[in-house]
């Protein structure tokens, strides 16, 4: 069945390519780079043409346990070698394809560049490994073979990709000393933090992860059963071994004895990797490194970038960071600073010198309770009262707060259309609504808010759905960032204290506007317990709620 489907999608994408005018096809077309891309996720390769490089589509890398990898190779026509080498490796549901028009650049700058279908995925052998042991050795054999057939300097190699690539190009940093470069775009820190962070599946993520794989791949049985076992909460002990095993946090030391300069691209409405582990991968490396990080969903600013043939900001600097690694370059990356940030609905990059950002001051907000006339506020001042308070809400229906059509609604926020809700809809006993004051001036958010929240669960687990909002003057919320947060095997009735961050984010909220958080118990991205839940907010004097921001 799955390769019927194949087929039908290549014969017809095929099809549809024959009917563009010929000059669409030619390299130098502003359309190839998109026919090229799209053909190549179909397993079909379109390769630019050009006296700069040649290239090889025949290629077949044999793996240590004997499974055959296919690759392509373009080798620079001009200049002498030893070259500078660059390996992409392709996203999940990818292929050797995916990269064609950017190997192509790469080419003409004087690089050898090998791009190959890891294993499971392509016309590769084997079955999808998940960036594990597998992909580990498969990734050392790519560099013996780039090694031993072509003139390339063995110091000057580099690791690329978007995706399931960039993870794979981050472990192979951390497990082979001669990856010298690394350009991870839309990576993972922490797997378990992607799959299951805050105790929560995700549940849109994870379910288009496994149907992919099985589509246009060969997935392990591994990867359905870890799944299965995350929605289920079974078995947890297995499932933590599996994704701690492919998380690049995990492996900072080695990383970092090894030397390697890591590029890092990542969106602030990644919903698969939201951006919190990388950024704590991010801090914790020692080596050169340099992060971009803007709106848009997992790989959207990437993708959108092979479509476009490649001059944005992240595949420019992706240029710039070999240029200056692998080739020695001083001065490539034209004195950048190692973060960059581009604040959502805003133009341009904000650079700074670390993260968490060194100028940013904490401001704390306590929430008050609400009442029959007014919502909660959130007040630069404690709760202060000589009887304790409580705000209940339960689980039954779902309030207008949310992040609205998973995937695309990220997608708008990258082409500057935001995710809105209309505060003043949200029912009172599925939600709760938390205010400032009228802003006076602006506030720019840079990094992870964080709450911290007395609640009282009245079943045997907790499950929450936290946003924060910029609200109007018209009382319409434009969502700055989110979180879920499960906590299970709860007593019912006894008050526990729960602390977790927002997804990290920069914004600016304008003068005139209110700060909103607002909490219920759904959302589409995310699975929560089943049943009917009702949780009480606790407020009282001798234990505070907060929710801290880091400003400028």
């Amino acid at each position: 069945m799955k390769k019927a489907i194949l087929a039908v999608t290549a014969i017809s994408a095929l099809c549809a390519s024959a009917l563009l005018p010929a000059n669409a096809q030619a390299a130098d077309s502003p359309l190839f780079p998109a026919i090229s891309l799209i053909a190549g996720f179909l397993n079909q390769g379109i390769f630019p043409e050009s006296d700069l490089y040649t290239t090889d589509d025949d290629i077949i890398i044999n793996a240590t346990d004997g499974v055959e990898l296919a690759a392509n190779v373009f080798v620079p026509t001009t200049g002498s070698g030893p070259y500078p080498a660059v390996i992409f490796i392709n996203s999940w549901a990818a292929n050797e394809y995916q990269y064609l028009t950017e190997a192509a650049r790469f080419a003409e700058e004087g690089y050898v560049v090998l791009s190959y279908s890891t294993r499971g995925f392509g016309t590769s052998g084997g079955l999808i490994d998940t960036a594990g042991p597998l992909d580990m050795a498969d990734l050392s054999a790519v560099i013996d073979y780039l090694i031993t057939h072509f003139d390339v300097d063995p110091n000057a190699i580099g690791a690329a990709g978007i995706s399931y690539g960039s993870g794979i190009s981050l472990l192979g940093a951390a497990h082979d000393p001669r990856i010298s470069a690394v350009a991870a775009m839309s990576t993972w820190g922490s797997l378990t933090e992607a799959l299951y962070g805050q105790e929560t599946p995700r549940l849109i993520w994870g379910e288009l992860l496994t149907l992919s794989s099985g589509l246009t791949g060969n997935p392990d049985q591994i990867i359905r059963d870890t799944w299965n076992k995350v929605l289920n909460r079974e078995d947890m002990a297995s499932v933590y071994a599996w994704t701690d095993l492919r998380s690049p946090l995990n492996y900072v030391d080695e990383i970092n004895a090894n030397g390697a300069a890591v590029y890092i691209s990542q969106n602030w409405g990644d919903n698969l990797f939201q951006p919190n582990s990388v950024l704590d991968l991010f801090s914790r490396l020692s080596v050169e490194k340099h992060i971009d990080l803007q709106p848009g969903t997992h790989a959207g600013a990437e993708i959108g970038g092979l479509l476009g043939g490649g001059d944005t900001h992240v595949l420019n600097n992706v240029h710039r960071w070999f240029a200056e690694h692998l080739k020695g370059e001083s001065g490539a990356m034209e004195g950048q600073k190692p973060v960059h940030m581009k604040v959502k609905f805003s133009s341009g990059y904000q650079e700074y010198d670390a993260f968490p950002v060194p100028q940013a001051t904490t401001e704390t907000f306590y929430l008050q309770p609400r009442n029959l006339f007014r919502n909660g506020q959130l007040s630069d001042t404690p709760f202060q009262s000589w009887l304790a308070k409580d705000n209940s809400i339960n689980s039954l229906f779902d309030t207008v707060a949310s992040t609205q059509v998973p995937l695309l609604s990220q997608i708008l926020e990258q082409l500057e259309v935001p995710v809105l809700a209309n505060i003043g809809h949200i029912q009172r006993s599925n939600g709760i609504v938390f205010e400032s004051n009228r802003r006076w001036s602006d506030m720019q958010i840079r990094g992870n808010a964080e709450l911290s929240l007395m609640v009282q669960p009245k079943s045997d687990n907790l499950h929450m759905v936290a946003y924060l909002y910029d609200m109007n003057p018209l009382g319409v919320g434009k969502m700055i960032t989110h979180k879920p947060l499960t906590v299970h095997d709860t007593t019912p009735g006894e008050t526990l204290r729960v602390d977790f961050p927002l997804t990290t984010v920069a914004y600016d909220v304008p003068a005139g506007h209110k700060l909103v958080l607002v909490i219920d118990t759904h959302d589409l991205l995310y699975a929560g317990p089943q049943g009917v839940r009702s949780i009480d907010f606790e407020f009282s004097s001798g234990e505070q709620s907060t929710l801290t921001v880091p400003v400028l």
